[in-house]
């Protein structure tokens, strides 16, 4: 949480209370060195039986540029394939980095099904509805973009 303030400060990040992030624990994957010092953090949300997002990626700033970001990223993404994902989402500033890993921005949800898109209408989920680019996330006030990869199998 102490790494994540400076970039909720900076809203990069999106505020969560303590207990979002001890719920979502088994979510995340960590970075540390060898003294155990963190050096960066990132989780996987699944939303759907094909589809996840990628949350909270994010890496100390002064180890950024290291390949950290991209070696959470990489985990997250092994783990989508392991679970069966074949789309991961993100919501984000860093279009470039996420380019480099194959993400393209979102124009729309064309790609969901209409029978998931209205189960994924009942989710509580913030994120869940960011993706759909629901009326009531709009305007996205932090200017952040959408943006989908398509797993290989």
């Amino acid at each position: 949480m102490e790494m994540a303030s400076p970039l909720v400060d900076k809203r990069v990040l999106v505020a969560k209370e303590a207990v979002a992030y001890y719920e979502s624990i088994q979510e995340f994957l960590i970075a540390e060195d060898h003294d155990g010092q963190l050096l960066g953090f990132g989780a996987l949300h699944v939303m759907w039986e094909d589809l996840a997002e990628v949350r909270t990626l994010a890496s100390d700033a002064s180890h950024r540029g290291r390949g950290i970001g991209s070696a959470l990223l990489e985990g997250l993404l092994q783990r989508a394939r392991f679970l069966g994902v074949q789309r991961v989402f993100c919501l984000t500033f860093e279009v470039d980095f996420f380019r480099r890993h194959g993400f393209v921005v979102m124009e729309d949800q064309r790609p969901v099904d209409p029978d998931v898109y209205a189960e994924l209408l009942r989710s509580p989920d913030e994120g869940v509805a960011e993706f759909l680019d629901l009326a009531r996330v709009k305007p996205n006030t932090l200017g952040n973009t959408r943006m989908i990869l398509h797993l290989d199998s």
